[in-house]
């Protein structure tokens, strides 16, 4: 887990995304992550790293 006052990159939004197509709640992810519920819930309604999710497809089809 990462430290509190941590920011959230475009590689981990991606990771964000991933995890939520796979199942993961926003809180489990955050925890993850070491951040606000909140920030995952930007990701995922396109707030903050809005590309990530074509990239986090994109990682996903070619797996």
């Amino acid at each position: 887990m990462k430290h509190t006052n941590y920011r959230l990159t475009l590689d981990d939004a991606v990771q964000v995304w991933l995890h939520s197509w796979n199942g993961e709640y926003q809180h489990q992810i955050a925890f993850r992550f070491g951040v606000n519920q909140g920030r995952v819930n930007e990701v995922l309604k396109g707030k903050r790293h809005p590309g990530s999710e074509q990239i986090a497809r994109e990682k996903r089809d070619l797996h």
